[in-house]
C-alpha cells in the first residue's frame, strides 16, 4: 500500500486539533491562563499600555522555566502566525511583536481562526507542493512537507503541555 504524505499530514492535523477542541480548550478560563505553576515560570504579563506580553529569551535556557498556560497559548499563536505569514510569502516576526489576547475566550478565538486557516491550506496543497522549500522555522530551506509536519507536531506538543499544566491547576 501507498501512504500519500498530505493525506497522512491531514489526518495528523485533525488528530492534534481534536486534542486541543474537544479536551482542552473548553477546559481554559481566565484564572487558568494566568496562573503560573512556579514563581519562575514564563507566563503573560499586561504592561502599562494593556498588551500582554511574554517572557523570552533569545536563548533557551536548558532548565527552561515552566510555562504558564497564557505562555503556552501566546506560544502556538506566535510560531503558527509566523508559519503561515511565511507560507504567505512574508517573514516571520520576532516574539516581541507577538501580544497574547488577553483572555481566555479571545485566545481560544485566535486559535480556532489559526486552525481553520490551517485546515483551508492543508486542504489547498497538492503532493507536488510538498518538495517546495521552507525556510521556517529553520534557516536553511527543507522541503514545505517538514514545515507541514513540523507544525502539526508542535501544535500536539504544546496542546498536551497545556494539558499537563491545566491538571496541576486542578489539583493544586
Amino acid at each position: 500500500m501507498v501512504v500519500d504524505v498530505l493525506s497522512v499530514l491531514r489526518w495528523q492535523f485533525r488528530v492534534a486539533w481534536r486534542l486541543a477542541e474537544d479536551v482542552q480548550l473548553p477546559r481554559l478560563t481566565d484564572d487558568l491562563c494566568t496562573w503560573s505553576p512556579d514563581p519562575q515560570s514564563w507566563t503573560v504579563h499586561r504592561d502599562a499600555t494593556g498588551w500582554w506580553r511574554a517572557d523570552w529569551s533569545h536563548t533557551e535556557p536548558i532548565d527552561a522555566p515552566a510555562p504558564s498556560v497564557g505562555w503556552l497559548t501566546w506560544h502556538i499563536i506566535w510560531w503558527w502566525s509566523n508559519a503561515q505569514t511565511v507560507l504567505d510569502g512574508g517573514t516571520a516576526a520576532e516574539p516581541a511583536v507577538q501580544g497574547w489576547p488577553g483572555t481566555a475566550a479571545a485566545t481560544v478565538a485566535v486559535l480556532r481562526d489559526l486552525a481553520g486557516l490551517w485546515a483551508d491550506r492543508l486542504e489547498s496543497l497538492t503532493p507536488d507542493d510538498l518538495d517546495a522549500p521552507a525556510r521556517y522555522p529553520w534557516p536553511e530551506p527543507r522541503p514545505l512537507a517538514y514545515l507541514l509536519s513540523w507544525v502539526n507536531l508542535e501544535l500536539m506538543k504544546n496542546i498536551a503541555e497545556i494539558g499537563e499544566v491545566g491538571n496541576v491547576y486542578l489539583h493544586r
